[in-house]
């Protein structure tokens, strides 16, 4: 990577168009593009979480998901590449698991809040649908990686047990849905 990010104003894009990985040129508001880009917002949701005080073990499995989400990144900016695996998949649902263990049975609907970096986290979980439907919008024109779509699914899955981890970390109750209010 030496020298490749030393001129970042290269005038290339100005036209409306972004190159690919592969040196092909799209325009900004490409499916493919869109999908680049809510993947990076979603990455810098996870930094911001990241920058509140969080268990270890959290931090560490959100740092992973971030170098995952680069991944993700990458096999969009290549076309036809497939970057995620069926491994970067097995890590989320194990998480999922790992998470969940320890948390009481849900029985209401949870509204996002409590402790900001529960809030923090549902704000994330709320991108990464977001990137979800933007992965599927492209994939309806052309080829993205079916794990790639797996993973943000189940990415929003460890976004909502982690908000209600942090919630109780924080010794926060969940915030219930109360239907009669």
């Amino acid at each position: 990577m030496g020298h490749r990010l030393s001129k970042i104003v290269t005038r290339t894009g100005d036209a409306g168009t972004t190159g690919l990985a592969d040196g092909s040129r799209v325009p900004k508001d490409a499916p493919r593009i869109a999908a680049i880009g809510t993947v990076d917002e979603l990455n810098s949701s996870i930094g911001v979480l990241l920058a509140e005080p969080v268990p270890p073990d959290v931090a560490l499995c959100l740092v992973a998901v971030q170098h995952d989400l680069f991944d993700l990144g990458g096999e969009l900016s290549i076309p036809g590449a497939c970057l995620v695996t069926d491994e970067h998949v097995a890590r989320i649902e194990a998480a999922v698991e790992r998470f969940n263990a320890d948390l009481p049975p849900l029985k209401e609907f949870i509204l996002p809040g409590g402790a900001r970096s529960a809030a923090l986290a549902h704000v994330a979980r709320t991108v990464c649908r977001r990137a979800e439907r933007t992965l599927i919008a492209a994939a309806a024109t052309e080829a993205i990686g079916e794990r790639a779509r797996i993973y943000t699914n189940r990415l929003s899955d460890l976004l909502f047990v982690l908000a209600r981890v942090l919630n109780r970390a924080a010794g926060r109750d969940d915030v219930l849905w109360r239907k009669q209010r």
